[in-house]
């Protein structure tokens, strides 16, 4: 890819730009706000202004309601040979452009999961998107020459693409992304009812669960009412738990009573659940690759060894919280033994690490030269995050999936 056309100079689009255009790819950037396109622009993300030909690909960075007036519009006036979007909503997106646009067969839709609280030009990155899944949604229409430029775009991005169709993603991004925020927007709400002190009480715990209150409003309820009927289903099956959570909370708060055991087991029902869910999110660190391989340790279970070890692997730059404690001789989740090494005996335990793939077999190799019993045990499924077909190993060949 040579040039390219991003319209719509916000995070996400000045994101896009950015990344590729310090791989030597010739930008042009548009936006409603001329001032935003220059900022853009002044950040080093491209060139304010109009191509003189058509670009080899044009990347729709406006809200989800605005994507199919957009694209039409580009079309008409022959902006690029292909076109691609990046909102979080991707069937309304679909249908825009299977019923608006003049060639329906030169666009992709595409979703890069990733962001940040803030907004506009200022706050893009270049890096935002590496080791990211970059969701794509060919349609029934689709050409293979605008699903490969889609596929370029990603992999200068330094992403993860993943296929999947419009409905199936929006489902799923309805449960991961779009009620997390509402919850964490009615959340925060509380926050200006409570006492005077509370401001005071508000630890990370909090300031995790409500990051995500601080998105554009305007924004996010175009995002929202794009996936509407996604977001209402999980709400329901929201409703129902809540249903039985508080009559679950007024038996407890009654002292005595017959209904506080029923009360316990249905709270502890509900947090349970929650644990297996979390259970369901793949482990990796903020920022990883979905490839990065799985190193496991056998400990001995002795005063200092836990912190030894850690320390051992500090060096070789793997955090203390990239790893997971398990028991030694029972398998994890990727069926795989461990051996006592080291004179480690079974009242030991095991500790993983996920780690990049330049780093595994140097981390296995100083560790067994310390004494330690490490072993390579699984290559991770690769941009498997919304349950889509992945592409990790063909972003740059060009290879359509069947």
């Amino acid at each position: 890819m040579r040039t390219m056309a991003v319209i719509g100079t916000g995070l996400i689009g000045t994101s896009v730009a950015l990344a590729v255009a310090r791989r030597g790819v010739t930008v042009f950037l548009s936006d409603r706000d001329p001032a935003a396109a220059r900022t853009a622009a002044a950040l080093g993300a491209g060139l304010a202004s109009a191509p003189a030909a058509p670009v080899d690909l044009a990347v729709i960075a406006v809200p989800p309601s605005q994507v199919g007036a957009v694209l039409a519009e580009a079309q008409e006036r022959g902006l690029a040979d292909s076109y691609t979007d990046v909102a979080s909503v991707k069937a309304e997106p679909e249908r825009a452009a299977l019923s608006r646009a003049p060639d329906p067969h030169r666009y992709v839709g595409g979703h890069p999961l990733a962001g940040r609280e803030r907004s506009g030009p200022l706050a893009a990155r270049a890096d935002l998107f590496r080791g990211r899944n970059w969701v794509l949604t060919p349609s029934r229409l689709t050409s293979d020459a605008a699903f490969d430029r889609a596929l370029e775009l990603v992999a200068l991005c330094e992403a993860v693409p993943v296929v999947m169709r419009s409905q199936d993603h929006d489902a799923a991004v309805a449960v991961t992304s779009h009620v997390p925020h509402l919850m964490a927007s009615l959340v925060a709400a509380r926050l200006r009812e409570g006492p005077a002190d509370l401001p005071s009480l508000a630890g990370q715990g909090l300031r995790d669960a409500t990051r995500i209150a601080g998105g554009d409003s305007r924004l996010w309820g175009d995002i929202l009412q794009a996936n509407a009927p996604a977001i209402a289903g999980v709400l329901k099956d929201l409703h129902t738990d809540l249903s039985r959570l508080v009559p679950a909370l007024d038996a407890l708060a009654r002292p005595g009573g017959s209904e506080r055991d029923h009360g316990m087991r249905t709270l502890v029902d509900l947090l349970d659940r929650g644990i297996s869910g979390l259970a369901e999110i793949p482990d990796a660190r903020p920022g990883a690759s979905p490839e990065d391989p799985l190193v496991r340790v056998a400990v001995a279970d002795r005063p200092g060894e836990l912190a030894r070890l850690l320390a051992a692997v500090a060096e070789l730059g793997v955090a203390a919280d990239d790893v997971r404690v398990e028991g030694v001789g029972v398998p994890g989740d990727d069926g795989v033994d461990v051996p006592g090494g080291g004179g480690v005996d079974a009242s030991g335990f095991a500790v993983r690490f996920s780690v990049p793939p330049r780093t595994a077999d140097r981390l296995v190799a100083a560790l067994d030269a310390g004494g330690w019993g490490a072993v390579v045990v699984r290559e991770r499924d690769g941009g498997r995050g919304l349950g889509g077909a992945t592409l990790a190993g063909t972003a740059r060949s060009g290879r359509r999936p069947q």
